[in-house]
């Protein structure tokens, strides 16, 4: 079956009107927390701070708490987004029309990652308003920003498919991601924790993550960006192998 355009763009046309009709919930609310996160750590302690690796504390931050925005959010509007449909009992209309895998995830994914982009893209811009910084290699930093975005759309897509509550949604997202961020040098860089705990750190998956963002926005990271790349396209790869099994199977999508 040939790919179809317009059946994508329908789907995620849907989604996009969704997050636009809950925009405080969607959009601002994450923007004004993440906010209050550059006014008391980039403002007001990180002008106390000392620089690290060179770099002013709080333009340090940034990376990491753009990371932590768009992993929670971006796994959220993925998992809720399809996990309504099966909710709502119209999942049984979309696999009974003449759309194909690609179509699907290229909607719902699209919607998902395109929400983290305008995230990302809002959180940067406030940043300014109250830390100074540069971004050292910008093309590289919006690559991987997207990479990261599409990975965590396609992993919230499948948390959206195994989880048969409400509660099951918020599970990933508040009680597994969010920790480990936090966890993962989004305050901090590994290098300065005492041994054993730098080893330890980085045990967390999510500390490459930001490391390799870190490295976009100031040439610095506590992990080689290479790794972190090949992490994040070796994790976008299990997710869409564990989607296509997914759908050749029709596991949770026909109970």
């Amino acid at each position: 079956m040939h790919f179809s355009l317009r059946s994508a763009y329908a789907i995620y046309r849907r989604e996009m009107g969704r997050a636009f009709r809950t925009a405080f919930q969607s959009i601002l609310s994450p923007v004004l927390t993440t906010s209050l996160y550059f006014v008391v750590f980039g403002s007001v302690i990180g002008a106390r701070m000392e620089p690290v690796g060179g770099v002013p504390y709080g333009a340090f931050i940034i990376p990491g708490l753009l990371m932590l925005t768009l992993l929670g959010e971006t796994t959220s509007n993925a998992s809720f987004g399809i996990y309504m449909p099966r909710f709502t009992g119209t999942i049984y209309e979309l696999l009974s029309a003449p759309v194909g895998v690609a179509e699907t995830l290229a909607g719902f994914v699209g919607a998902a990652a395109t929400k983290g982009l305008i995230l990302a893209a809002i959180i940067l811009a406030t940043a300014r308003l109250f830390v100074p910084y540069e971004i050292a290699h910008p093309l590289l930093a919006a690559f991987y920003i997207m990479l990261v975005a599409a990975s965590f759309a396609l992993f919230g897509f499948i948390l959206g498919i195994w989880a048969d509550s409400f509660e099951k949604l918020g599970v990933i997202p508040m009680l597994i991601l969010t920790p480990l961020t936090f966890l993962g040098g989004t305050f901090y860089s590994i290098r300065d924790l005492p041994q054993p705990w730098d080893a330890i750190a980085l045990a967390n998956p999510i500390a490459f993550l930001v490391s390799g963002l870190r490295y976009a926005f100031y040439g610095v990271s506590d992990v080689p960006i290479a790794v972190s790349l090949g992490l994040t396209f070796g994790f976008l790869t299990v997710c869409t192998i564990i989607i296509a099994v997914i759908f050749r199977t029709g596991w949770r999508l026909r109970e």
